[in-house]
């Protein structure tokens, strides 16, 4: 890590501090705030002016004090300090100041912080008090037009501080809800999947029992290890939301079923009677790991239909690899469109939103010569690459 990434790094455990503990950060500012107004009483005054005094200095204090509840009560806290201030002028003769410092911070945090209608009297209090603090002091045009700018900037810089808070809580709404969809996904394609599977094997172990134990014994295998499968999806699943919500988690990094992880898969249909074919075109070789869990979840997804829904004997599974995409087929021959009303869920609605996370599309209908079902998912590689998936 090189010293920006350092910086960055204590940057951004300064605002998790900060966020962690707000009243720090308020007592910081108050600080920062005491030690700039502190400055012109270091500095020698000029021989015709009388020496800065304690009584001054403490003073100019209790303007900053309120700062440390500038965040729970910042209209309570600009009376104040506007009160305070005047106190000083009227009672001391102390060094003047090169900027309003507590009342900038006050204004800001009222355009950062408050409601609508705080920012209005705290906007109607500032037109009157900042006038009047000019005449007390110089009663010059040209401190007026100054006071009034920096004033101005400091509700600006609320402002837009405030817009860029909301902006940020809409991104991680929205992301939010985009991880929601994509947990639900995964979530229904195991569970969905396994449960198909193993309702279609113990429906089918009772007759294999009287009929053909052997079957029978092969059947409760199948169950048995659909369910160890999607145990171990789950917990994999389950352990990285852990480790990515727990600092210093130690959850598994195993990587997600891919492309390797088919031939498993249709394995275990084949264990619920089905004939499934496999065919394969082009280079088949690796490809991103997100794409390759794209193709296993759609092949998953695809499969569950048809042992839900389509009542086939044959399913052909199709993996085409041309030079910048990746097509994936699922076809089967049973009860074609009659079952479409049934695989109009959240099945399908997933699969082509897979794919259009890559870029890609899906289409699913009647197969090619009108009988039974077929789905077809299109990944072009190269905007998959582009978005590192």
């Amino acid at each position: 890590m090189g010293i920006r990434g350092e910086v960055r790094a204590w940057w951004e455990r300064g605002r998790a501090l900060g966020a962690a503990h707000p009243l720090l950060v308020d007592i910081g500012v108050a600080l920062l705030v005491q030690g700039a107004m502190t400055m012109p009483f270091l500095v020698p005054r000029a021989p015709g002016l009388p020496p800065a005094t304690w009584a001054a200095y403490g003073m100019s204090t209790l303007t900053v004090v309120p700062l440390v509840w500038r965040r729970r009560a910042p209209l309570a806290v600009l009376f104040a300090i506007l009160g305070t201030n005047l106190l000083y002028r009227l009672t001391v003769d102390g060094p003047g100041q090169p900027l309003p410092y507590a009342g900038l911070v006050v204004t800001y945090t009222i355009a950062a912080l408050a409601g609508p209608v705080r920012r209005l009297v705290a906007g109607l209090v500032l037109v009157v008090a900042v006038p009047v603090g000019v005449w007390l002091n110089t009663r010059s045009a040209r401190e007026l037009t100054f006071s009034v700018f920096v004033f101005a900037a400091a509700y600006v810089f609320g402002r837009l501080t405030d817009a860029r808070q909301r902006a940020h809580r809409v991104e991680a709404e929205q992301a939010a809800a985009r991880e929601r969809a994509r947990i639900a996904r995964e979530m229904h394609d195991i569970l969905s999947h396994a449960v198909s599977l193993m309702i279609v094997q113990a429906e089918a172990g009772p007759v294999a029992v009287r009929a053909a134990p052997e079957r029978a014994e092969a059947a409760f295998d199948a169950i048995s290890a659909t369910g160890r499968d999607a145990m171990a999806q789950l917990r994999h699943m389950l352990g990285v939301l852990r480790d990515g919500a727990e600092e210093g988690g130690t959850a598994p990094r195993e990587p997600q079923p891919g492309l390797g992880a088919l031939p498993g898969l249709l394995d275990r249909v084949r264990g619920s009677g089905l004939d499934v074919e496999y065919r394969t075109a082009g280079d088949t070789g690796p490809v991103a790991d997100g794409v390759g869990v794209t193709v296993y979840r759609v092949v998953q997804e695809a499969l569950t239909n048809v042992v839900r829904h389509a009542e086939a004997q044959t399913v052909t599974v199709e993996l085409i690899r041309r030079e910048d995409e990746l097509e994936v087929g699922v076809s089967d021959d049973g009860r074609g469109a009659q079952a479409v009303p049934h695989r109009g869920g959240h099945g399908l609605a997933g699969i082509r939103e897979r794919a259009a996370a890559h870029g890609g599309d899906a289409v699913a209908g009647p197969g090619a010569d009108g009988h039974g079902f077929e789905v077809r998912v299109r990944i072009p590689l190269s905007v998959a690459a582009e978005a590192g998936t």
